[in-house]
């Protein structure tokens, strides 16, 4: 499961927090509740804790580490069972000055199942098991290929990386009679037959212990990429990983990003088709139907305190600060967000026309 572009900034804004926290001493205390526990022996458990605790030789030490214990088991008693993913908390003294007391605390529901229970006392928090959750759960594998070159990359989350690129040596077409015609094309063939296994040993050096790769997806024109799955000896395991073959005219990174075009229907559910659908959408209504579409931030925050806004556009690069009170508005009048990234050059485009921000409206409004 994928996380909603909203649990994701709230997520990262939140990991970013908390491993910025450095303490003086073991003063920054952890607890990760799994899924299913019982959170009434969790909480006895602490309150055992805190009285070993007590032994504590440093004072500073003693009292920082105590006061975040009986705060998260204060903290607990507000639950009546674990939440369903789990409860990560976090407590302890975070003042930066010698012998300073600022005791803070943090409880957080992950939107993802917590698999590891973790008590820890330490001058830093485990946020190990938090950022494992942003990481990206589906990757594509991309190949696009002819006769004179590859170029082998991934499509993670929303950003298209190019791994590696390839050439062939393979001669162009050259007029040639007789035996020279035919000599020539028995090693223009074998050179590209040689190419096509090198192809297919890098992909299966870059793919074959990909735990996270979802499918794979091959262009290339015609009828070089049906030769390189035919004739290429790409391995059954990553040939029954190709789920589109698709007709493109170029093998540089400009071919892959052809290439995830148009395959968006095999990959409707990946997070950058997703993002590139809601795009399309917001533009096409811009140019279709100017008086259902608004952006920049002005406007934008007065058709949400008019209740007019359908879908909201966020680019990733705006201040938290106004991330934050657009996204409290729309919660408001329960209007969709959708976080825009500035990974692609569509959340590029995006960022450059609209200043950062965008609406679908659900009627037209005046803004004089």
């Amino acid at each position: 499961m994928e996380l909603e572009q909203k649990q994701k900034q709230e997520l990262q804004e939140l990991v970013q927090l908390l491993g910025s926290i450095r303490g003086m001493h073991t003063e920054l205390v952890t607890v990760l509740i799994p899924a299913g526990t019982n959170i009434f022996q969790v909480s006895n458990q602490l309150s055992a804790e805190a009285s070993t605790a007590e032994n504590i030789k440093s004072k500073q030490t003693r009292t920082a580490v105590v006061t975040a214990l009986e705060m998260i088991i204060r903290k607990l008693k507000e639950y009546k069972q674990t939440p369903k993913n789990g409860l990560a908390l976090y407590c302890g003294n975070v003042s930066e000055k010698e012998g300073g007391q600022d005791i803070q605390i943090w409880a957080y529901e992950p939107p993802k199942p917590l698999n590891v229970r973790i008590y820890r006392c330490d001058k830093v928090f485990v946020i190990e098991p938090l950022k494992e959750m942003l990481e990206v759960e589906e990757v594509f594998g991309l190949l696009v290929i002819d006769r004179q070159g590859a170029t082998i990359g991934v499509l993670e989350g929303k950003q298209i990386k190019v791994i590696r690129t390839l050439t062939s040596g393979v001669p162009g077409k050259v007029r040639a009679g007789g035996q020279s015609s035919q000599r020539y094309h028995r090693v223009t063939e074998g050179l590209a037959k040689e190419f096509f296994r090198r192809v297919a040993d890098a992909m299966k050096e870059i793919f074959w212990d990909m735990p996270k790769l979802k499918g794979i997806l091959v262009g290339g024109p015609i009828p070089t990429k049906e030769d390189f799955l035919d004739e290429g000896e790409l391995v059954t395991k990553l040939k029954e990983k190709v789920i589109a073959v698709k007709d493109i005219g170029y093998t540089d990174e400009h071919g892959l990003e052809l290439l995830v075009e148009q395959s968006w229907e095999d990959i409707a559910n990946q997070e950058l088709i997703k993002e590139k659908n809601i795009l399309t959408k917001f533009f096409d209504t811009l140019g279709k139907k100017r008086e259902k579409a608004t952006y920049g931030y002005e406007k934008t925050k007065i058709a949400l305190e008019r209740g007019a806004v359908e879908l909201l556009l966020i680019s990733d690069k705006l201040p938290k600060e106004q991330i934050k009170e657009l996204e409290t508005l729309a919660e408001s009048i329960g209007t969709e967000v959708v976080i825009i990234g500035n990974e692609n050059q569509d959340g590029i485009q995006f960022y450059n026309l609209t200043k950062g921000v965008g609406a679908i409206l659900r009627f037209q409004i005046d803004f004089e």
